[in-house]
């Protein structure tokens, strides 16, 4: 198996970077030394884990740091994809046209909550080879430009990744940087923005 993420935490500077810290090292041992292989049961513990570091399981501590993530697991011999999310989707192209949205759960990783268990799902998806799947933060959709100075939105965004699935990753790396730079223009770049993409 082969794990990517892209997490999106709470806060900038150095509360984002802690939260970043602590969010790496909790995934790696849930995985490392917990064992926890399903993406939605690493989902479930690091929310646990994430509340626990924080001391948001006391009354006392109304904090909402947190964060949200994507998460997939890949088997290498199947190509069988297996994904949890946290407020963040999964974008699938098969072939160079069909566009699949899975849907991650609406709710973070971590924050005040009035229940403590909060239980993530898991897609199973079977890959092809030549499909294309994209994980990301919410930087692109939310960020401001055009010529209205609107939101680039979500709708746009899948749009254009469709409008180049015939071409080769690094050129669509290409692409999606210029495409963001352009939309931003002069504006104020509003959130941290990540996006991995792989073709199988």
């Amino acid at each position: 198996w082969v794990y990517i993420a892209v997490a999106d935490c709470t806060g900038h500077g150095v509360p984002g970077a802690f939260m970043s810290m602590i969010g790496n090292t909790l995934l790696n041992e849930i995985l490392n030394e917990k064992q926890i292989y399903e993406t939605d049961q690493i989902l479930n513990q690091l929310h646990l884990e994430v509340r626990a570091a924080l001391k948001q399981d006391t009354a006392q501590n109304t904090t909402n740091d947190g964060m949200d993530i994507a998460l997939v697991r890949i088997d290498l011999e199947t190509l069988e994809l297996q994904f949890s999310g946290a407020n963040r989707a999964l974008y699938i192209f098969k072939g160079d046209s069909k566009f699949v949205d899975i849907k991650p759960n609406k709710f973070p990783i971590g924050g005040y909550q009035a229940e403590i268990i909060r239980s993530f799902s898991a897609h199973l998806i079977q890959l092809q080879e030549k499909d294309t799947f994209y994980i990301f933060s919410d930087g692109y959709a939310d960020q401001f430009g055009g010529v209205s100075n609107k939101k680039f939105m979500v709708k746009r965004l899948q749009n254009e990744l469709l409008a180049m699935q015939n071409l080769p990753m690094h050129e669509q790396k290409y692409l999606v940087q210029k495409l963001v730079m352009d939309w931003k223009g002069d504006a104020e770049q509003v959130d941290d923005i990540l996006m991995i993409g792989v073709r199988v």
